[in-house]
């Protein structure tokens, strides 16, 4: 059953943190300042609902993280809707990361509002901080960070890194968003930043609806993690971390960051996605996606790391 949806798909790019987890050159001696300045500056915003002092110990010790990313169309006075929702899991002992998508239209408990609704309606009601409490209630897991990010970064941040390159499943035309008629070949295509806004917005002409949207996400996500992993030009990286610091916001300051890229830095070696699975129905003309209590167990032990 395809999603009636009113808003632009919105897509969580953890460039900056992840970059420098998974070891990009980021503190060559020309890069270092801007990194610094521009996280610690633009970028950096504590929550309450996260006790970073508790979080330093786990880095220290090299102890598993769980990171919200939050995809968020915000304009003017708008606060938006986290319209693309994932946890990323990082292990350092097993060398493994892993990406859990959980589709926007999935309706919880909204920690901090009182009501049953879908579960992006929890940004607009409460920011991070209630976004935060919701994913802890449904998955039963601490979060440790959250990164935001707003839609408008991410066609800059595929042009920063030179283009990004990933195989497409499907084969289509862009009638949508730009209206550029760009043929979607099947197969690998290289993309630049248009080009991949119009890749990750498509959904009716895909017969397996938002589930093969959110796979979409998760494809350009691992695409730039691979091209900023191989960057090697101060200019890209001075670019990169500019785009960052006009649209994205998170709880992790520099030094988090960099403890992150030395004890965190391998986890890329093993990286997997996943994406919580519900029944699409309709609740007082609503359309929602309710997922079993099987479920939510399953992708619980899964961030966990247990049987």
């Amino acid at each position: 059953m395809k999603i009636k949806s009113k808003r632009k798909l919105l897509i969580s790019i953890l460039a900056v943190v992840l970059v420098m987890i998974f070891g990009v050159g980021i503190y060559s001696y020309t890069v270092y300042d801007n990194a610094k300045n521009t996280i610690n500056e633009k970028m950096y915003n504590p929550v309450e609902s996260i006790d970073l002092e508790v979080v330093k110990k786990k880095v220290k010790e090299e102890k598993p993280l769980n990171i919200l990313l939050l995809g968020v169309d915000q304009r003017g006075d708008d606060p938006g809707r986290s319209d693309a929702l994932m946890v990323l899991s990082l292990n350092p002992k097993e060398n493994s990361a892993k990406l859990v998508s959980i589709p926007r239209d999935t309706r919880t408990e909204i920690i901090g509002h009182g009501t049953s609704d879908k579960i992006n309606h929890a940004y607009a009601f409460g920011g991070p901080e209630m976004s935060i409490a919701t994913v802890e209630n449904l998955l039963d897991v601490e979060l440790d960070y959250y990164v935001r990010m707003n839609m408008e970064g991410l066609s800059d941040m595929v042009d920063a890194v030179g283009g990004i390159t990933l195989n497409n499943s499907l084969d289509w035309y862009d009638e949508g968003y730009y209206k550029k008629g760009y043929h979607y070949a099947k197969g690998e295509l290289n993309l630049n930043g248009p080009q991949t806004m119009g890749y990750v917005r498509m959904r009716y002409l895909d017969p397996r609806g938002d589930f093969g949207r959110t796979e979409r996400q998760r494809q350009v996500i691992q695409g730039v993690l691979d091209k900023g992993a191989s960057i090697g030009s101060v200019t890209k990286i001075n670019e990169m971390i500019d785009v960052l610091g006009n649209n994205m916001s998170t709880n992790m300051d520099f030094t988090a960051m960099k403890d992150l890229m030395f004890n965190y830095k391998d986890t890329r070696k093993n990286f997997s996605t996943y994406q919580l699975q519900g029944t699409g129905t309709k609740i007082d003309g609503v359309y929602y996606m309710t997922v079993s209590d099987e479920e939510i167990q399953k992708v619980h032990n899964m961030l966990l790391k247990k049987s």
